[in-house]
């Protein structure tokens, strides 16, 4: 289906999967319903047999020219306002009911907006029966001389059918008529339904001339609805409790081993007429749900499915019984859907459950426009989507239609009226997209392997039996035309009554009359025996024909015997092959399963390579996320640690400064002394005043001690090694603790200590031997020069028999250059030994930290 113009739905290009499957795309018709008034405004105008075109109503702007849309629609054929239900029913429904009987599936399905005329499509009215009651009536037509006996085709429950031999099917069809549970097919089709009785005229009446004689078959239906996506049974006999009355159950959906899906659980009852199966389907649609809507008196609110199913069974080489087989039975089925109508809940102002039915009702049709646009886009474009068949149970359902296992055909209902004009809009684009989806042609599927037309030649061999037995005297259809004739020659007798004595007519009439009838008994009896020596003429030459018959029988079997030797060399031939065959299908087997066992060994080792592939990967993976963290921690640490030094570069260049700074100033006093010295006439008294000390330099320096006699020469007299007595020298024992790292000064304030025991490491033999205990530390001070602190403390046992050290004081000796501005000169010498000392002690604390007391010389 197109639309010229704007109108037309662009197509995707796409490659087309290439299939050696031959396709049929869906038929879709359009069917238009007349107008309910003659006033009334019509959207819908028919322009041909294939084409119908919309125009917009008076009320609605279709762009912004203010120009009303004309949009024209092509389907497979229109029927017009003036389509009988026969017309249609030829052109849709025929080929359908054909393609059944040859074991082939179908779906019918009428779709459009509420009050489109979808139901009455369907099933019809008095008078004018729909496409419903007519398939069923050519159903009927064509094979009801070839019908099996009630219930030798049995369901099986699993959307299969079983075949039972006739005394089983006699047994059931006692019990069923025993508990009156079989409908009685009516003797007339007066006896229907009244609201359904003479549907179709004897006129109208179709039949399929195509029919395989040499079958048996049997039609069961089924009658279903789906109600807010429930599937329910509409033949199913519940119990009726007036207590406690139970809701209809639902049913589910099975696949079947063919892999076609079936409602589990559902009703299927085997008719034998129309009119049986007009009745149940009026017992079903007596309890499907329908509502009085805005729209519609009697809307649908549910999608309706009567499936007929056909199975046929061929019959044995004598063309009597059914083959007991089951892999031999057909089954077909003809789904007839009247799907609920699609409407705009604004326009048919519907509350609560009925809300609720259109919602669900509008889910399931957009469930089905989804599917068939997955279709098209998958056949057009070669993509490979997933069609969402799962989303509704009716698009569920009918699966297997669409994946192949029959023909489609689907019938659109329009309203021509112009308030339907909108959803009429969306019915057309539905149908345009279904029109481009292709469906796989059902194949032909063979019935059995035996020679046609053995129920015709079995009947005419009784026939001819019956002719030939006619012919040799015994019974026949028809008496011998002769006796026949003379016996309705024989006269009647005439009143024989005497009522006068002098009547003399009665008993001449009576005596010739009976002379007549004994004639005529002569000739009779003449005939017979020309009849019996006929017979008997006819029984020599029969058993002449016998005898010769038994010769020629005798002949027979003797070559019949030769035949049977032959059969049983090539019977042993057979054996032969057969075990040679089963010896390489033995072969074969081996080689199959060590040709599995390979390919599963290359599975496993194919799983285990990309396992270790996907290891090595993760590990590579993981190596990189390292490298890269690594990278991250070192690039981290460099600036860090280039942080650090700069810091550091920046401190020395700093305590760099500051010394030379020290030493300049160092230097400039020396100066200033030998200036001062050469100067001569210089007052001793006089010295140059004392520059400011650096901000790091905490302690307080003692002035440096000068000689007491000044000499006329600024000479500097040897300087000797001097020790002082430490304040530790006492009577105490001392552990004199000085490291090996020390550096031995050979200078001035030097501490000396008596009675000590040196050592470089502390042990507990020393400690234990003395009270005392002094550690020598040296550092740099913040002017470069060398600092001695000792570090002093009491020695104690401790309860668990150790030695133990309390710090109590600590002295400290700094050496000074004699040069230092600091220094103050005595009115001596300007140049002698010069003496520093600086010398800091802590008062005694009772642990190792305390306050710091300066002392001055």
């Amino acid at each position: 289906m197109q639309r010229p113009g704007k109108g037309k739905t662009p197509r995707r290009p796409g490659p087309k999967k290439a299939s050696n499957i031959e396709k049929d795309p869906v038929g879709v018709y359009c069917r238009i319903r007349p107008l309910g008034a003659e006033d009334e405004e019509c959207c819908i105008e028919m322009i041909s047999s294939s084409t119908i075109q919309l125009h917009a109503p008076d009320g609605l702007k279709a762009n912004r020219n203010g120009e009303y849309k004309e949009t024209q629609y092509s389907f497979k054929k229109v029927f017009g306002i003036k389509t009988t239900q026969m017309e249609l029913f030829e052109d849709v429904a025929k080929p359908l009911v054909e393609d059944l009987i040859h074991c082939k599936n179908g779906l019918l399905f009428t779709y459009g907006v509420t009050g489109s005329g979808k139901t009455f499509t369907m099933t019809g009215s008095p008078g004018e029966g729909g496409l419903l009651p007519r398939c069923l009536d050519m159903l009927f037509n064509s094979i009801g001389p070839f019908q099996a006996k009630r219930f030798v085709f049995k369901p099986d429950d699993k959307n299969g059918m079983e075949i039972q031999n006739q005394v089983d099917a006699l047994l059931e069809r006692q019990k069923r008529d025993s508990q009156q549970a079989v409908p009685k097919t009516p003797s007339s089709r007066q006896k229907a339904d009244p609201e359904f009785a003479d549907m179709i005229t004897s006129e109208e009446a179709c039949k399929s001339e195509n029919v395989d004689e040499d079958c048996c078959y049997g039609i069961f239906v089924s009658y279903i609805e789906i109600y807010n996506n429930y599937i329910y049974d509409l033949l199913e006999d519940a119990p009726f409790d007036p207590i406690r009355p139970k809701p209809p159950q639902s049913k589910i959906l099975r696949e079947d081993q063919n892999h076609n899906m079936y409602v589990a659980g559902c009703t299927e009852v085997e008719v034998k007429s129309t009119e049986e199966a007009f009745e149940v389907f009026w017992k079903g649609q007596k309890k499907r749900r329908i509502a009085n809507t805005q729209l519609n008196r009697e809307s649908s609110r549910s999608h309706s499915v009567f499936t007929v199913k056909l199975a046929q069974a061929p019959l044995d080489a004598d063309g009597d019984h059914i083959l007991q087989d089951k892999n031999q039975v057909n089954v077909s089925q003809l789904c007839l859907v009247d799907l609920a109508g699609s409407e705009r809940t604004s326009r048919t102002r519907a509350e609560g459950s009925r809300l609720r039915e259109a919602g669900n009702i509008n889910q399931s049709l957009m469930t089905l426009r989804t599917c068939m646009e997955v279709l098209r886009e998958n056949q057009m474009c070669g993509t490979n989507k997933m069609v969402p068949y799962r989303d509704s149970k009716v698009t569920h359902l009918f699966k297997n239609y669409f994946d192949g296992e029959g023909k489609v055909r689907m019938i659109v209902c329009v309203n021509p009226k112009a308030d339907d004009y909108e959803e009429t809009m969306l019915v057309m684009r539905f149908a345009e997209m279904t029109q481009e989806v292709e469906v796989a042609r059902p194949v032909d599927r063979p019935i059995c392997g035996l020679a046609a037309g053995r129920r015709h030649r079995n009947q005419a061999f009784r026939d001819e039996l019956s002719h030939r037995l006619g012919e040799r005297g015994g019974p026949s259809n028809a008496d011998d035309p002769v006796l026949a004739q003379l016996i309705e020659s024989l006269p009647a007798l005439p009143p024989c009554e005497l009522v006068d004595p002098a009547d003399d007519q009665t008993l001449p009439r009576l005596i010739e009359v009976l002379e007549r009838r004994h004639r005529i008994r002569q000739m009779i009896t003449e005939q017979f025996n020309k009849t019996a020596s006929t017979l008997k003429s006819m029984l020599q030459q029969f058993d002449t024909q016998l005898n010769a018959k038994e010769t020629f029988l005798h002949d027979q079997q003797s070559k019949l015997s030769e035949k049977d030797k032959v059969i049983m060399n090539q019977r042993t031939e057979i054996e032969r092959l057969e075990k040679k065959s089963k010896t390489l299908e033995y072969k074969v087997d081996i080689l199959q399963k060590t040709t599995d066992m390979y390919e599963q060994d290359k599975r496993s080792l194919q799983q285990e390579l990309e396992t270790r592939e996907q290891r090595l990967q993760r590990e590579l993976s993981e190596r990189r996320r390292m490298e890269q963290r690594m990278q991250g921690v070192v690039t981290d640490a460099r600036l860090k640690w280039e942080k650090e030094c700069e810091r550091r570069v920046n401190a020395k260049q700093l305590e760099m400064q500051n010394k030379l700074w020290v030493k300049d100033e160092k230097l400039k006093q020396l100066k200033a002394i030998v200036t001062e010295s050469s100067g001569g006439g210089s007052c001793p008294s006089e010295r140059p005043e004392k520059p400011e000390r650096p901000s790091r330099e905490r302690d307080r320096n003692i002035a440096p001690k000068r000689s007491a006699s000044p000499s006329p020469h600024p000479t500097a007299p040897p300087v000797h090694p001097m020790h002082r007595r430490s304040h530790s020298a006492g009577g105490e024992k001392w552990v004199d603790h000085k490291p090996a790292s020390n550096l031995d000064l050979d200078t001035v304030m030097q501490p000396i200590i008596p009675n000590a025991i040196k050592v470089s490491t502390p042990n507990e033999k020393a400690l234990s031997k003395c009270h005392k205990y002094v550690l020598r530390h040296q550092e740099l001070a913040s002017d470069g020069e060398i600092e001695t602190k000792l570090i002093k403390g009491n020695v104690f046992k401790t309860r668990g028999g150790g030695q133990a050290v309390q710090f109590t004081d600590i002295e400290t000796l700094k050496q000074e250059c004699p040069t230092a501005p600091s220094r103050k000169r005595r009115s001596g010498s300007a140049e002698g030994p010069l003496q520093i000392e600086d010398i800091e002690n802590r008062a005694p604390v009772p642990s190792t930290s305390g306050y710091q007391k300066r002392r001055k010389p």
